[in-house]
């Protein structure tokens, strides 16, 4: 999936030039990782990749339980460049819209692309990913985990029902 993703990526840039993936903290960095590694051996070329952490930026920080911070680290300048942010799972798209605001603070891309694992559906916002790996639908209440083996030792999407 992550194969056919990173040439999605290449076909829609034409290249890899000017491209950065930044990965939202926590699952979406290791996925931006191996993008940027599969990229780049596709193109021959190294692509940057960084984190951002949106915490600090959600709409909802009063209505759930506090996160613990994670270090943004984008490791060149994203003004003129085409960003693509990473994330595991789009839900409601208030991660993403945090994600937005959060990257308007680093500069001011050219474009910005958003890559996601897998999209359950249910927006709350009107946003939408331009790469998908799999479309999974969902009940509301359903609970969607991506598990990568660099944080959770094994690589797994697992749909779990949340009891009423």
């Amino acid at each position: 999936m992550l194969r056919r993703l990173a040439h999605e990526l290449i076909e829609a840039n034409q290249g890899a030039e000017g491209l950065v993936l930044v990965g939202i903290q926590t699952r979406g960095l290791p996925l931006a990782q191996r993008l940027a590694r599969l990229i780049g051996e596709i193109e021959g070329t190294e692509v940057p990749c960084g984190a951002l952490d949106v915490t600090l930026y959600r709409d909802d920080l009063g209505r759930r339980a506090p996160k613990s911070l994670h270090a943004t680290d984008v490791p060149v300048d994203v003004t003129g460049r085409t960003v693509v942010l990473v994330d595991d799972v789009l839900y409601t798209g208030r991660t993403i819209r945090a994600a937005l605001d959060a990257l308007n603070e680093l500069g001011r891309p050219d474009r910005i692309r958003l890559v996601v694992l897998v999209d359950r559906g249910h927006r709350e916002l009107p946003i939408r990913a331009d790469h998908v790996g799999k479309n999974l639908p969902t009940a509301y209440d359903d609970r969607i985990r991506v598990l990568v083996e660099e944080t959770d030792g094994q690589d797994a999407v697992v749909s779990e029902e949340v009891p009423a």
